[in-house]
Order: C-alpha cells, then sequence, then structure tokens
C-alpha cells in the first residue's frame, strides 16, 4: 500500500482476479441547487467542457423544490469560476472517491466495514468506470478521513481480524 497525499493506491489480489491495483481518495465534491427547467443542466455542462473540465462523477435529485446537482470534475478551480460566471451558487465538501470491483456484493463489503467503525454513510451514488469490471463510488460519511483510513486497511489486509469486535449500529 501506498499513501500519496489523501490518495491511497492498493494491491490486493483478493479483491480483484486481475490483481490490479484500486483506487480510493478524498476529493471535492461540489454541490448547487438548480431551477428544474430544460437547459439549465447543460448550460453548466457545456460550459465546464469549453473549459476542458471533465466530470468524474453525477448525481441530480429532484426534489420539491431546485433540484440537486452533486457533481466531482478534473479541475475544481475552473469549476468554481465557471459555477460563479453563471450565477450558480454551490458549496465544496470533501467525499471519498472508491474504485470498487463491479461484482456483487463489493458495495456491501465497503459499506460493512465503514458501518462496524460506526460511520454512517450520508449519501452515496456509483456508477461503472471506463476501465473494464470497476465501478466508482462516491461516499459522502461523516467523517471521509477516518472512512478513507478505514476502507484502506480492510482492502489492505482483508484476512486480519476485525478492528474493534463491536457489532455495527445497523445489526443493533
Amino acid at each position: 500500500m501506498e499513501r500519496l497525499g489523501l490518495r491511497w493506491y492498493i494491491r490486493n489480489p483478493q479483491l480483484s482476479s486481475k490483481s490490479e491495483n484500486l483506487l480510493m481518495e478524498i476529493v471535492h465534491e461540489v454541490t448547487a441547487r438548480l431551477e428544474n427547467k430544460p437547459g439549465r443542466l447543460a448550460k453548466i455542462c457545456s460550459s465546464l467542457a469549453q473549459e476542458k473540465v471533465d466530470i468524474r462523477a453525477v448525481s441530480i435529485m429532484e426534489t420539491d423544490g431546485p433540484s440537486v446537482l452533486r457533481f466531482v470534475t478534473s479541475d475544481l478551480e475552473a469549476t468554481k469560476k465557471v459555477l460563479t460566471a453563471l450565477g450558480t451558487e454551490y458549496k465544496i465538501t470533501e467525499v471519498i472517491a472508491a474504485q470498487l470491483d463491479n461484482r456483487t456484493g463489493a458495495l456491501a463489503g465497503a459499506l460493512e466495514k465503514l458501518a462496524e467503525e460506526h460511520i454512517n454513510i450520508d449519501y452515496a451514488y456509483v456508477s461503472t468506470a471506463s476501465s473494464q469490471g470497476k465501478a466508482v463510488g462516491i461516499l459522502h460519511t461523516t467523517n471521509p478521513k477516518r472512512a478513507l483510513q478505514i476502507l484502506s486497511e480492510s482492502t489492505a489486509a482483508p484476512n486480519a481480524e476485525k478492528g474493534s469486535g463491536r457489532r455495527p449500529l445497523h445489526a443493533r
């Protein structure tokens, strides 16, 4: 396991049949509330594309009021400039971006590890990634740094004895 800043690269043959490196990192997510009308989301995405900003993950949720747009991009500063120029209010939050195997139970396994350590998932969104057999999950937790540590420890030593031996909160 190699730690570079808040980025963890993990080599674990038991997690992947291809024995590939998995990537987990803390990233900045942008949240904006948009008026739910045609063209509003397209304008933001087009403006980001003009600035050569890639959208790495996106979630849009309808609400009784404005829709909630959450996304992670390749360039936070350029994203903030685009949104400001468009008059769109936003907030920035730290979330975990985790590359997972695209197989039954992979997400459940990661969430179980966090539940065992009493880390709550406030919200999440997951999609398949461009690399074959992988998915990218964005997790907003009550403690992203601790969650990253738990997930990296669990993937680095899956056969190690369970951390605290506590029963997960969801099992009580």
